[in-house]
């Protein structure tokens, strides 16, 4: 991310608020990132921004439960689609780093992200935490502006964001759909998805 975002990075960004209630989400598809056994019986799927604060939180309170109990058993399927929250251009600059970072280290980097947000919004600079993250997952200062500036992934990230608001109603991050069912948004605990997934189950 550079100082000033590009006018179609900032296009982009203006398009695709939080304020899309009504638009609708869609199944994963091959350009989805995703973790566990793709044939197993239990698809959840989570609509998450960086920049949202509900979503660091279950990243950092739910989640690694969540992965220890059915991701990691094969009993679920998981799903990351990509969404903006304000400020929408560090929220699409956060997406753009994790995807360059490679598929191998893509959850990795994601983690650090939501973990680096409570700095990167309380007197930090957005673009020194991001570049330190990039560096950690061995990327140069140089691949980094790159990353961020890169206009043809900008627009493959607003193809995705504008291909998954078909479906399931998206009114705020993050949201779950368990098996094309929209189970859950904000904050909730993993019983929640428990009750979801054992639901899905039968």
């Amino acid at each position: 991310m550079t100082q000033r975002p590009s006018r179609l990075l900032l296009t982009i960004a203006a398009a695709l608020t939080l304020a899309a209630c009504g638009q609708r989400g869609s199944a994963p598809t091959k350009d989805d990132m995703s973790l566990g056994d793709p044939a197993a019986k239990v698809q959840v799927t989570e609509y998450a921004s960086p920049t949202c604060p509900h979503c660091a939180r279950f990243n950092r309170d739910v989640f690694p439960a969540f992965k220890a109990k059915y991701i990691d058993t094969g009993k679920v399927h998981y799903t990351m689609k990509e969404f903006l929250t304000p400020p929408n251009e560090v929220a699409a600059a956060s997406w753009l780093v994790a995807r360059c970072a490679g598929k191998d280290k893509y959850f990795t980097v994601l983690d650090a992200i939501f973990r680096s947000q409570e700095q990167m919004f309380s007197g930090g600079s957005p673009r020194a935490v991001l570049l330190q993250i990039a560096q950690s997952a061995g990327m140069t200062e140089k691949q980094f502006d790159a990353c961020v500036s890169d206009e043809k992934a900008l627009k493959a990230q607003d193809a995705r964001i504008t291909a998954s608001m078909k479906g399931e109603a998206i009114a705020g991050t993050p949201t779950f759909i368990v098996n094309g069912k929209n189970v859950a948004s904000g904050e909730i605990p993993l019983s929640t998805l428990d009750a979801a997934i054992a639901a899905a189950s039968k």
